[in-house]
């Protein structure tokens, strides 16, 4: 669970702070920065299994051939910048298991990982430049600091389940420099004994220590690297959510809308053994589908010749149809009811722009289901109450708007806005700006208030919402 996120000088975010709740929209016009954030977030999951020239690629799915890696540097007063900070703070799994499935225990479970990242121009014309770590570090946050680190609404017992501390010392992995000024990444013993820290020079390094921690030597760093990598970017494909899966399928939901029929047939089969009622995942799964479809029902066909799972959905008329069959907005709707099923989808769910394929008359149903897929914070985590985050980005007024009405605590508005560079000069950058009153709002964070929002409240210009009288 990623708690809060503060960056600056990625991309057009300068000096940007953001604090998560289990449910979180951020709104706003294209073009804002709302898909940065996300960026940010995206580069921290990519380097824990990418080099760092690799994450800086794949964080837009932008062709080799085509990137710049000084495209992830502020550019202000018409000069760029040559470093750029993320820190993120995140509740991690205290049990994890290491690539060779080796199970070991975090020491702590609230973290808060920060790096620093150089560019370095390249030796000679023709060449390319890389990316340099500049710092690394993963600290942790004690049981006492985090009753008002965990700013979002939450009961003790929900604190007390996801927080842990067994760390007295140092922070897991820090950073210093030699004698000639070069960087030096330290990793601290885990169990905090008094140990000599391992070296390793920064300068050099293509990975982050995370992004390199595969063993249960180092658990808090795995549980770390596990928590980022189960970072989801939803970008639903109409293409891989209507594909059938072979039976050696690994059977979850991919960041694509992948893998729904052995998904489900997984489900079914795991509350076959444990309650003898498989029929129970599909009626809960049709459940929410009915509310944007009207569906009688839902299975897994089995062609155990070709060894082919597909999943197919019974219409109202009575007439079975493979996903091949359904609508785009159906199959979306359909993709998040399953994951909001499954008690083993954890961790934190990114969507931007969820509200297409939506018909505006079904956005509430959609706005639901996105609020059930997000852990409740009044409740300790477990198999009825999934550990899963949920933050979405939007600039649909009528999203907003049923958002606003259910909890407005979970909306925050993307602005432009002038701060002061590091020159002195005046540069343009982006704030999330909550609702006043709400839980985000502080002497530092001020927020906004309706006023300043009517373009999302309000009915659009010229905007035909009524009827004609026809018989006038």
């Amino acid at each position: 669970m990623l708690t809060r996120l503060e960056i600056d000088g990625f991309k057009n975010l300068l000096n940007f702070s953001i604090d998560f709740g289990p449910f979180t929209c951020i709104a706003g016009p294209n073009g804002v920065g709302k898909s940065n954030i996300f960026d940010a977030i995206r580069f921290l999951s990519l380097l824990t299994d990418n080099t760092l020239t690799e994450a800086a690629l794949k964080v837009r799915g932008t062709p080799a051939e085509n990137s710049d890696l000084r495209e992830l540097f502020r550019t202000g007063d018409g000069e760029r910048r040559d470093e750029f900070r993320i820190s993120a703070e995140m509740i991690v799994s205290p049990g994890v298991r290491d690539d060779f499935g080796r199970p070991a225990d975090a020491s702590s479970t609230f973290l808060k990982y920060e790096i620093r990242v150089g560019y370095e121009e390249p030796a000679h014309a023709g060449a390319l430049g890389r990316l340099v770590l500049l710092h690394e570090s993963l600290d942790y946050v004690t049981q006492g600091q985090a009753v008002a680190r965990l700013k979002f609404p939450h009961s003790p017992r929900f604190r007390n389940d996801i927080v842990l501390n067994k760390r007295r010392a140092a922070g897991y992995i820090s950073s210093t420099h030699d004698d000639d000024g070069q960087t030096k990444i330290l990793v601290h013993q885990d169990g905090g004994s008094r140990g000599p820290a391992q070296v390793a020079p920064a300068a050099t390094a293509p990975r982050t220590i995370v992004g390199t921690s595969n063993t249960s030597a180092t658990p808090t760093i795995l549980a770390a690297r596990r928590e980022m990598q189960r970072w989801q970017f939803l970008a639903l494909e109409p293409s891989a959510m209507r594909r059938p899966d072979r039976f050696q399928t690994d059977p979850h939901v991919t960041s694509n809308g992948g893998h729904l029929p052995a998904t489900v047939h997984r489900l079914a089969l795991d509350s076959s053994k444990a309650e003898g009622d498989a029929e129970r995942v599909y009626a809960e799964i049709v459940a929410r589908i009915n509310q944007l479809v009207p569906i009688r029902d839902l299975r897994i066909d089995i062609d155990d010749v070709r060894q082919i799972l597909t999943l197919q959905i019974c219409e109202d008329t009575g007439i079975w149809l493979p996903a091949a069959s359904l609508s785009d907005g159906t199959l979306r709707f359909l993709t998040l009811a399953i994951l909001v099923s499954d008690p083993f989808a954890q961790g934190l769910v990114c969507i931007e722009e969820p509200e297409n394929g939506i018909h505006p008359a079904k956005m509430a149903e959609m706005v639901n289901l996105l609020r059930d897929l997000a852990v409740d914070a009044q409740m300790p985590p477990g198999l009825d109450n999934p550990f899963r985050q949920v933050i979405v980005a939007t600039h649909s007024p009528a999203f907003v708007q049923l958002v606003h009405s259910q909890n407005k605590d979970d909306l925050l508005f993307a602005v432009e806005t002038m701060v002061r560079g590091a020159s002195g000069k005046p540069e343009r950058t982006v704030r999330c700006r909550p609702l006043n009153g709400t839980w985000r709002c502080d002497d530092a964070e001020p927020g906004v208030g309706l006023g300043t929002i009517m373009t999302y409240l309000a009915s659009p210009r010229g905007a035909q919402l009524s009827l004609l009288d026809l018989t006038a």
